[in-house]
């Protein structure tokens, strides 16, 4: 990952940090050598201050990558999961298929480090760097067309903060667009380098988090899950751990132009080894146009966790894909397919950091960004 770059101001002046790292491969891919790499890099810097990014083309371009990293790099999770330091709740009274996940989830504490690993996090900073892989919108039963979509790969790189008991924040660089999103405990927000403000929701967690990263943040979502299966994948024997999020959960976490209809999550726990391997959601949103019409998009993602390392004593997958299929349709609305996916890798991880503040996590200051922009 490189984490330097010239300076922008004055040439021989010392380095500039950048606040996101980037993959190795994407500065190789900004020119034919160092010094045109470098050049590129300086430009695609100063234009994240400038008036270009409001130029049609480019703008249409930063919207599709905006897209791509809502939607992928950087989705949310429509529950409110409790991070609390205790992960254990009685299986009095409980049905077999929810005892039975009690158990599971266990099992899988024990497999990522033990309860006494985890307790002793109070945050945490993570740099990493993903390829996504997108194809165009098409007619979901054309599989003519299908078969003959152009795909394209865009690499980019990110830093994750996250800190107990549920502040978190995600800044993500991917082929000159870049995109904010955080948790400051009150309120979820997201904001791109092409906007003059942020936009803001009901606290919720990043998905990410999920697809082996945070352990904790893992068990608590599924300790109240039901064990409904079981299932092979990649040769390993499965349990599957199933929940549903509830009417009350869905109407509070909708907004003023959509309902989410529903929201199902699947873990995947190898039976081997207690890890979660894969991780599932599938969500179906009705959003209502300027024209009073309703538009129905239906996310179905799936996560392979893979490179399970410890840090610290705690298990963490270091690598994985996320593949992500995206139909849309309704009233006035052909029905209409994407698949993407997301290749990710974890550079460094640390633990309780130090200075690590609420202030990192609040969302951005519109007028400071308004001023930036012009």
């Amino acid at each position: 990952m490189r984490k330097l770059c010239q300076n922008i101001d004055k040439e021989d002046g010392l380095e500039t940090v950048l606040e996101v790292p980037i993959p190795d491969e994407m500065f190789a891919s900004m020119g034919n050598n160092a010094g045109i790499r470098l050049q590129n890099m300086l430009n695609w810097m100063k234009a994240q201050t400038s008036d270009k990014l409001e130029q049609p083309a480019l703008s249409r371009r930063i919207n599709e990558l905006r897209f791509l990293l809502y939607l992928v790099g950087s989705p949310l999770i429509p529950l409110q999961v409790q991070l609390g330091h205790s992960i254990h709740k009685p299986v009095k009274d409980s049905s077999i298929q929810a005892s039975t996940a009690k158990y599971i989830v266990q099992q899988y504490i024990a497999a990522t480090g033990g309860q006494p690993a985890l307790n002793v996090i109070h945050n945490m900073c993570v740099t990493g760097q993903i390829k996504i892989t997108v194809s165009e919108f098409h007619k979901s039963d054309d599989q003519a067309c299908a078969k003959n979509l152009k795909s394209t790969d865009e690499l980019g790189g990110f830093v994750l903060l996250q800190k107990d008991p549920d502040l978190w924040c995600l800044e993500l660089v991917m082929a000159g667009c870049k995109v904010m999103s955080g948790n400051n405990g009150k309120l979820s927000w997201r904001h791109s380098s092409n906007q003059d403000s942020f936009s803001k929701g009901a606290p919720r967690p990043l998905r990410r988090f999920l697809q082996g990263l945070d352990p904790r943040a893992t068990a608590n979502l599924f300790i109240d899950a039901a064990c409904i299966g079981e299932k092979i994948i990649n040769n390993e024997d499965c349990f599957i751990l199933k929940v549903e999020t509830s009417p009350a959960i869905r109407e509070a976490q909708g907004g003023a132009n959509y309902d989410i209809i529903h929201h199902t999550i699947w873990g995947y726990f190898c039976q081997r080894s207690g890890l979660m391997i894969q991780f599932e959601d599938s969500r179906l949103l009705s959003i209502r146009t300027k024209d009073d019409n309703e538009v129905f998009w239906e996310i179905s993602t799936e996560s392979f966790m893979e490179d399970y390392k410890y840090v610290d004593g705690v298990n963490i997958a270091h690598g994985g894909r996320t593949r992500a299929t995206v139909l849309r349709y309704g009233e006035q609305s052909a029905n209409h397919k994407r698949q993407m996916e997301e290749r990710w890798k974890l550079d460094e991880v640390d633990f309780n950091v130090w200075g690590l503040k609420d202030l990192h996590f609040s969302p951005p200051d519109e007028e400071k960004i308004k001023l930036r922009n012009n």
